[in-house]
C-alpha cells in the first residue's frame, strides 16, 4: 500500500484572536478529513525526562531528528495505526500551547522549480510529534518548526496553527525550505481551506510576522514576484486555478459569510482576506458550527432540497472527516484547567464536540481503540455508526440527531461551567489534576450514553424502512 496524505487530506482551519470571541478565550481549530473510515485516537503522551539523547525517525519517509531530553505532556489524536506514520495532529502541552497540524497546501511549479520539496523532509505524520511537547509559547513554536523546515527540509506544503494564552500563529511551509508565519490580530479570525493563504508580509513587523532566513532574497534572486512593490505570500507562492475556486475558496467563502454576512463576495473569488474581523464577537459555538457546516442555506447544500448547485462545491463537513477538534485557551483561569480539547469524531455535522480538560492525566479506554474494520468498542466507530444510520434517512432522522446535539451541547456547556468552578476551589495539587481527569471522563461518558441511545432508537425505526415493505389490508 502506498499512503500519500498529502494527496488526499483537505482540511478546514479556523484560528481566532482573544478578542475576537465574547469570553476572550483564543482558538485553533481543525476538521481533518481524509478517508471515510479510518479511525482516530485519542491519547495523552506523558511527560518524560530521558537520561540519554533521544532521536526521532518517521516510519512515512525516513526524517530525521535529534530530540531534547525533556519531553512535556501532551495531547494527542493518532491514527490507528503508526505503520504510515504517527499524524498526531492536534493537542495541548504542559506549557499551554496549543498546535494543529495541517493545513495541506500547494504551491506553484515556479517556486517548486526553484526550491524543491525534500523527500526525506518533515513532513505532516511528524509535526506535533517533534514539536509540540518541546515548546513554551506559540512563537516558540514556530520558531521551532521553522528552524526544522531550514535545516531539514520539508516534504510537503503545509499550514499548521499554533497558539497559547496570548496569541494565535499560523505558519505556512510553501517549498522545501521557505516558510512563513503571521499572528492572527487580537480582533480577527482567519479561515483556511488548502491554499496558501498568508498574503502581505511586512519584514519590518516582527511582532506579527515571522519568516524562513533570507526569504525576502530568495525571491528577488529567483524573479519570483510579479509585483516587486508589494511581498503577498500567496501570489508569490501559491496557486490560483479552477481546481481551487471548486475545492478551496467556496470553504473560505462561506465561513466569511457566517461570520461577517454584510460583505458581499463570490465563492470562485481568488481575492477573499486572509484576515477578517467578525461582524460581532464569536463563541466557541460559532466555531462548532462552522466545522460542522455544509454550505447551509445556500443553493449549495448537499442536503438542501432541489438545490440545483449542491454538489458544485465541495463542503466544510463531509463524509471523509476523521475528526475535528476545537484547541480553547482561556486566559483567565489556571494553567490546570484554561486548556479545553473540543474533540469530535467522525463526520462534524454528525457528532459532538466532547470537552476534554487538556491537563487530563489519561483518556477514556474507547477513545484509545478502533482499528480498520467497525467494533463496538470503539469511541470513533460508535460516532461513525451513527452518521451512518442517519445518512440513507435524513428527512426521517435528521431532526432526531440535531435534538441529541443540542441538548448535549447545553449539558456540556453546564458541566464546563459548573467543573471549572468547583476546580477552582481546589488546590493546584494532583487532587486537581484526578477531579479534571474524572469530569473530562464523565463528559465523555454522558455523549457515549446518549449517542448510544438515539443509535438504538434509529436501529429500531429502520427496521420498518425496508424497500420490501407492502402496505397490507389490515383485514387480512
Amino acid at each position: 500500500m502506498v499512503y500519500n496524505k498529502q494527496k488526499l487530506s483537505a482540511c478546514t482551519s479556523i484560528l481566532v484572536g482573544k478578542n475576537a470571541t465574547v469570553d476572550g478565550s483564543i482558538m485553533i481549530a481543525r476538521n481533518e478529513d481524509y478517508r471515510a473510515a479510518w479511525p482516530k485516537h485519542f491519547v495523552v503522551r506523558p511527560r518524560k525526562e530521558f537520561s540519554t539523547p533521544q532521536s526521532f525517525v518517521s516510519p512515512d519517509n525516513g526524517f530525521s531528528l535529534k530530540l531534547p531530553r525533556v519531553r512535556g505532556k501532551y495531547t494527542a489524536i493518532p491514527e490507528w495505526t503508526d505503520k504510515y506514520g504517527f499524524f498526531e495532529e492536534a493537542g495541548i502541552n504542559e506549557y499551554g500551547v496549543a498546535m494543529s497540524a495541517t493545513e495541506s497546501a500547494y504551491a506553484n511549479e515556479r517556486v517548486l522549480g526553484a526550491d524543491p520539496l525534500v523527500e526525506k523532509g518533515i513532513g505532516e505524520e511528524a509535526m506535533i510529534t517533534v514539536v509540540l511537547p518541546y515548546v513554551k509559547s506559540a512563537r516558540q513554536g514556530v520558531r521551532r518548526l521553522g528552524k526544522i523546515v531550514e535545516e531539514h527540509g520539508a516534504s510537503e506544503a503545509n499550514g499548521v496553527l499554533f497558539a497559547d494564552k496570548q496569541e494565535a500563529w499560523y505558519l505556512e511551509i510553501a517549498t522545501g525550505h521557505y516558510w512563513a508565519a503571521q499572528r492572527i490580530p487580537d480582533d480577527c479570525y482567519a479561515v483556511v481551506a488548502n491554499q496558501l493563504s498568508l498574503q502581505e508580509i511586512d519584514f519590518n513587523a516582527p511582532e506579527d510576522f515571522m519568516t524562513a532566513t533570507n526569504l525576502e532574497q530568495f525571491v528577488i534572486e529567483n524573479k519570483l514576484n510579479a509585483t516587486p512593490h508589494s511581498f503577498n505570500f500567496r501570489e508569490i507562492f501559491g496557486t490560483q486555478g479552477p481546481n481551487d475556486e471548486v475545492y478551496n475558496t467556496p470553504r473560505v467563502w462561506y465561513g466569511q459569510k457566517m461570520f461577517n454576512p454584510e460583505i458581499k463576495q463570490l465563492p470562485q473569488s481568488e481575492k477573499l482576506p486572509f484576515i477578517q474581523k467578525p461582524a460581532k464577537l464569536l463563541h466557541r459555538e460559532d466555531v462548532e458550527d462552522l466545522l460542522g457546516s455544509h454550505f447551509q442555506g445556500t443553493a449549495y447544500d448537499p442536503l438542501g432540497k432541489n438545490n440545483q448547485e449542491k454538489n458544485h462545491f465541495r463542503p466544510i463537513s463531509l463524509a471523509k472527516t476523521q475528526e475535528s477538534h476545537i484547541l480553547q485557551l482561556r486566559p483567565w483561569l489556571p494553567p490546570e484547567i484554561s486548556g479545553l480539547h473540543w474533540l469530535a469524531l467522525g463526520v462534524t455535522a454528525q457528532s459532538v464536540f466532547v470537552p476534554f480538560y487538556a491537563s487530563l492525566t489519561e483518556t477514556p479506554t474507547d477513545y484509545q481503540r478502533g482499528t480498520a474494520t467497525f467494533s463496538w468498542d470503539s469511541a470513533y466507530w460508535r460516532y461513525k455508526l451513527l452518521g451512518v444510520l442517519v445518512d440513507p434517512h435524513y428527512p426521517l432522522f435528521g431532526e432526531k440527531l440535531a435534538t441529541l446535539q443540542k441538548n448535549l451541547r447545553v449539558e456540556l456547556n453546564h458541566r464546563v461551567r459548573e467543573s471549572d468552578h468547583y476546580a477552582l476551589q481546589m488546590n493546584a495539587d494532583a487532587g486537581r489534576l484526578a477531579y479534571l481527569t474524572k469530569i473530562s471522563h464523565e463528559n465523555a461518558a454522558l455523549a457515549r450514553n446518549q449517542v448510544n441511545q438515539l443509535i438504538a432508537e434509529l436501529i429500531t425505526a429502520a427496521t420498518d424502512l425496508s424497500p420490501l415493505n407492502f402496505t397490507t389490508d389490515e383485514n387480512l
